[in-house]
């Protein structure tokens, strides 16, 4: 397929794309849950319908398509970004450092999903034309942000894949940690404790009896179970939560109604009440083989009831389903001490000035290092069982 025949497009709009071509590209077709459930046109479609994305959010929808004689082979959800919020990976010092010279960081452009630090692919290729979709989405990326002059282009938490894919493109690749849990094979999570040491086994066992002595009953909703009054308790966690860590929330309430509407196959909510009343809860998104944790929140406080909720019951359903890692979200050390290991996140970048670039890249390649060095210090400080001597400590 030569060059010539493949047309670039940008939407102000997932209205402006049938889902099933969209979702054709996601691998999100057929039965069962999707690879990524964030990348299907129902999530990012929830987000503008919802107004949590769009006019006056500074995450303006500009998705890019790229068609073949008149198919779409390639989409990517992109979006002009009029600050860094919501992004997880964070280029504040580098918009700091551009703004020092003389020059406007923002508007920028930012391929990513909204307020979703999870891995997945960001350039949506339909099979058999993944070579010539990625690179079209590529260059067309590149060439919007040149022909704007725009300071930068900006793909976040895509695939590994993609980063090298990406970088034999000349975008520059960069490194980013979090922690996840992954599924060894266990039968149950018992299985999963007899693999940490002695006392990390009784730690854990200590702090789900604590959180599970919380006065009250803990459980697991999905689909038609899940209930307006559940997303009205877990709408009141969510902004208590937001508050206290971003200022404001960036969902809006009706977000949660589209979910219900249109992926509550999609999501498992796990909610602690007690008397019948919510009064903490955890949301997560079910992918085909990964558990996503996304939000968390409570009206009262339990010890232990975050761990147990937004990590522990999501090892059990992880383990329950057969999949393979769970991903609790950005950050947060504690998860190690909890079975969750570090890993590499990537991300990539175009910086069209030379010397910015330049400065970029020094940046990114010690960043690097010292992603890595961490990730192998943390990884040897594990909970996991390392030799018969320490077991029997």
């Amino acid at each position: 397929m030569s060059e010539t025949e493949i047309e670039i497009s940008v939407l102000p709009s997932l209205e402006a794309i049938d889902a099933a071509q969209w979702d054709a590209c996601a691998r999100a077709t057929g039965d069962g849950p999707p690879p990524d459930p964030f990348t299907t046109h129902r999530f990012l479609g929830a987000l503008e319908t919802s107004g949590s994305v769009g006019p006056g959010t500074g995450w303006q929808p500009q998705h890019l398509v790229a068609r073949a004689n008149g198919q779409v082979i390639a989409c990517a959800p992109m979006y002009a970004k009029g600050h860094s919020q919501g992004e997880y990976i964070f280029d504040h010092a580098w918009a700091q450092a551009w703004e020092r010279a003389g020059g406007d960081y923002y508007p920028k452009l930012q391929i990513a999903v909204p307020f979703t630090p999870a891995t997945g692919p960001r350039f949506l290729l339909r099979p058999g034309l993944e070579q010539v979709g990625f690179e079209a989405l590529v260059r067309g990326a590149t060439q919007l942000t040149d022909a704007n002059d725009l300071s930068s282009l900006h793909v976040t938490f895509c695939t590994e894949a993609e980063r090298a894919a990406g970088e034999a493109m000349g975008l520059l690749g960069r490194s980013s940690q979090q922690y996840h849990w992954f599924n060894d094979g266990y039968a149950s999570f018992d299985d999963f404790l007899a693999a940490l040491s002695s006392r990390k086994r009784k730690t854990i066992r200590r702090e789900r009896a604590v959180a599970q002595g919380f006065g009250g009953t803990i459980r697991s909703y999905t689909g038609d179970a899940i209930r307006p009054e559940h997303w009205d308790a877990f709408w009141r966690f969510y902004q208590d939560t937001g508050a206290r860590k971003w200022g404001r929330p960036y969902l809006t309430r009706a977000f949660f109604d589209e979910i219900q509407a249109h992926m509550r196959d999609d999501v498992l909510l796990v909610l602690a009440e007690r008397g019948g009343v919510p009064v903490a809860g955890a949301l997560n998104f079910i992918g085909r083989d990964v558990l996503y944790g996304r939000y968390w929140g409570a009206v009262e406080h339990h010890p232990m009831l975050h761990f147990e909720l937004c990590y522990y019951q999501a090892i059990d359903h992880a383990i329950a389903r057969g999949q393979g890692r769970v991903e609790a979200g950005a950050q947060g050390e504690h998860k190690l001490a909890r079975g969750y290991r570090p890993v590499t996140c990537h991300s990539l970048h175009h910086i069209p000035n030379a010397g910015f670039r330049r400065a970029v890249e020094q940046f990114t390649t010690a960043e690097a290092r010292a992603v890595e060095q961490d990730i192998e210090v943390l990884t040897a400080w594990g909970p996991f069982r390392r030799n018969t001597v320490e077991e029997q400590e």
